[in-house]
């Protein structure tokens, strides 16, 4: 049966030519193609990894340094990673008082946005608590009557002194002999810790001065580290050098003296003051 009237013009379908088609065809393909070009690689790509900038403490930095390193690095106002020491929940020795002096471990340390003084101080005491803690080190303290923390501190006298690193094992030893026959260590990387200054010249007055840190004045060791020592400094404070030496003084870069005789010691410190006096045409 027919619905349509016979009056009414048939329906027209409009179909494109079979040429027309096939360049909608390939038009519809490049478009695609293109999306596929752009999208595929920002989506394997993911989020944008931050890029890690690296913090590097090297050995023998006091804490006061290694603080203003960090406030630098963090672009944070100076004395903010100082403050941050009381809320940072170090994980100290007793010994130390919460002060982390000597706990600061050289190192390289990651910096991202996400850093702050807080996890940077956590990061370096723990790296310190870590390797102080190795069974070696406990060993080592135990087998020369000292403790962990002694050690620390005796690494960083070493840190500050030794010239050289084959020097440091004898330093080690200056310090321990020293130390057994009640000796006072008369160290002036002490006094420049105390005075906060770093200086091959100390005055007779520098060592009169009041303090804990005047190794002249008072026998023992210093309350602290003067420092934060690294590895070779601890693995000499151990494993000091066998010998008899009392004394030690460095007449010329590369040329450390090491002897158990006061007179000849007078001798090579007179040469030191020669030699100084040379370099700064006195």
């Amino acid at each position: 049966m027919v619905n349509q009237p016979p009056d009414t013009p048939p329906r027209l379908t409009l179909r494109p030519p079979r040429r027309g088609r096939l360049v909608l065809l390939i038009g519809i393909v490049f478009v695609l193609a293109v999306a596929a070009a752009v999208l595929v690689p920002l989506l394997m790509r993911g989020p944008e990894v931050e890029r890690v900038r690296p913090l590097v403490i090297p050995e023998g930095r006091r804490a006061s340094q290694v603080y203003a390193a960090v406030d630098k690095s963090l672009a944070v106002a100076s004395g903010t990673t100082e403050k941050a020491v009381g809320t940072a929940e170090l994980p100290l020795p007793v010994e130390a008082k919460g002060n982390p002096e000597g706990y600061l471990f050289p190192a390289t340390y990651p910096v991202t946005s996400d850093t702050t003084p807080q996890s940077l101080l956590r990061y370096m005491v723990d790296t310190a608590v870590e390797r102080f803690g190795a069974d070696h080190i406990t060993a080592g303290a135990r087998r020369n009557g000292v403790s962990v923390y002694q050690t620390v501190t005796i690494a960083s006298i070493v840190q500050a002194e030794a010239d050289t690193g084959r020097d440091m094992g004898r330093v080690a030893r200056v310090i321990y002999n020293r130390l057994d026959r009640g000796m006072p260590l008369q160290m002036d990387s002490t006094l420049n810790y105390a005075l906060n200054r770093s200086t091959l010249h100390t005055t007779t007055g520098d060592t009169k001065i009041d303090s804990p840190y005047n190794s002249y004045e008072r026998k023992g060791l210093p309350p602290t580290p003067i420092g934060n020592p690294g590895e070779q400094a601890m693995v000499a404070a151990i494993t000091p050098t066998p010998g008899p030496w009392l004394y030690f003084v460095t007449v010329a870069p590369g040329d450390t003296r090491f002897t158990s005789s006061y007179t000849e010691q007078q001798r090579n410190v007179e040469e030191f003051n020669r030699n100084r006096r040379s370099a700064s045409g006195g």
